[in-house]
C-alpha cells in the first residue's frame, strides 16, 4: 500500500546537488487501474496501482493507493514505450531527508512540464501521514488535486493554467 501526501513548494530546500537523485521518465498504459512504466537510473519497473478495497476519501486527506512494483527488463520497458498513451514524464527526482525517518521526494519536471517542481512524501501509515507537519519550504498542500497526478499532468502539452 502507498501512503503519500503532495504539496507545491515554496523555495528549494538549499542546494539540490547535495542530495541523492534519480533520473526518472515514465509513462502510462492505463489509467483505471493505473499501469505505468519507469525508468529509475537503470532500474526498470511496472508499477500497477489501484483503489480497489480503499474506502471514500475525503479533501485533505492522503492519497493511498494499493501498489505493486515489478521489475522489468530493459528490452521489455523499450517494447512497452510506445504504447503508452499520451506523453512521456521526464522529471529529476531528489531525496531530500525530513525528520523522523521520513524523505521528501522533490520533483524538478523537464521537457512539456518544464518549470513544473512539486514534491511528495512517502508514510508508513495513515496515523503518521495525518500528523505530519510539512517544513517550511513547503507549500500548498496538492494531495486531493487531480490535476496533479502523474497520470493527469502527462495528458497535459504544458503547465500554463495548473496555476502553482
Amino acid at each position: 500500500m502507498e501512503i503519500e501526501r503532495k504539496y507545491a513548494i515554496n523555495n528549494l530546500p538549499g542546494e539540490l546537488s547535495q542530495y541523492q537523485f534519480k533520473k526518472i521518465e515514465q509513462g502510462y498504459l492505463c489509467h483505471n487501474p493505473t499501469i505505468r512504466i519507469r525508468k529509475s537510473n537503470d532500474n526498470y519497473i511496472l508499477t500497477y496501482k489501484s483503489k480497489l478495497g480503499i474506502g471514500k476519501r475525503k479533501e485533505g486527506d492522503a492519497i493511498i493507493n494499493n501498489e505493486v512494483e515489478l521489475p522489468l527488463t530493459k528490452e521489455a520497458y523499450n517494447e512497452l514505450l510506445p504504447k503508452t498513451d499520451d506523453n512521456l514524464i521526464i522529471k529529476t527526482r531528489y531525496l531530500v531527508p525530513l525528520d523522523n525517518g521520513l524523505t521528501a521526494e522533490l520533483d524538478v519536471f523537464e521537457g512539456f512540464l518544464n518549470g513544473l517542481v512539486f514534491t511528495e512524501v512517502e508514510f508508513p501509515d495513515e496515523k503518521t501521514a495525518n500528523e505530519f507537519v510539512p517544513p517550511a519550504w513547503f507549500g500548498k498542500e496538492l494531495s486531493s488535486n487531480k490535476q496533479f497526478s502523474n497520470y493527469n499532468l502527462s495528458k497535459l502539452s504544458s503547465i500554463d493554467g495548473l496555476g502553482i
